[in-house]
């Protein structure tokens, strides 16, 4: 499988890909397939080109394909883009974004902490209980 950057690298399989993301959020198609006819009409190219690029798109698993009779329909997969995107982000985040992410992740431990000791007392709170209600021949010791 080609690398997802060289897959992306190429100006007409983004352009295919905008045109799979913008028939994915629109309203009046719910399903967000288009056909390959319909994406050789947008993009004013052959259907040969289209299909090439098409290819590429599938190996690399961005888009997927259903076929019905001689026809055949994508649809966008963006979850290999995150990827990109968690490639990309450390380059476009601002000093904000990190102080951010920071205050998340500190926030996050404390919280989890918080949670951690609760339980814990919970969990012992809830021993102490059972022994001193549970007869001593249904105590496991």
């Amino acid at each position: 499988m080609a690398d997802i950057f060289d897959v992306i690298a190429d100006p007409t399989r983004r352009e295919i890909l905008r045109v799979l993301l913008d028939r994915n959020t629109e309203v009046t198609h719910s399903v967000g397939e288009i056909s390959v006819s319909e994406i050789v009409a947008s993009l004013e190219l052959s259907q040969p080109t289209v299909s090439k690029h098409l290819k590429v798109l599938r190996e690399a698993g961005l888009v997927s394909v259903r076929e019905e009779g001689q026809h055949r329909y994508y649809r966008l997969d963006p979850q290999p883009l995150e990827a990109v995107e968690d490639w990309v982000i450390p380059f476009t985040a601002s000093d904000e974004d990190v102080a951010i992410s920071v205050r998340i992740a500190e926030e996050t431990r404390e919280f989890a902490s918080t949670v951690g000791k609760v339980l814990a007392d919970t969990r012992h709170r809830v021993s102490s209980a059972t022994e001193r209600v549970t007869p001593k021949k249904w105590r496991k010791d």
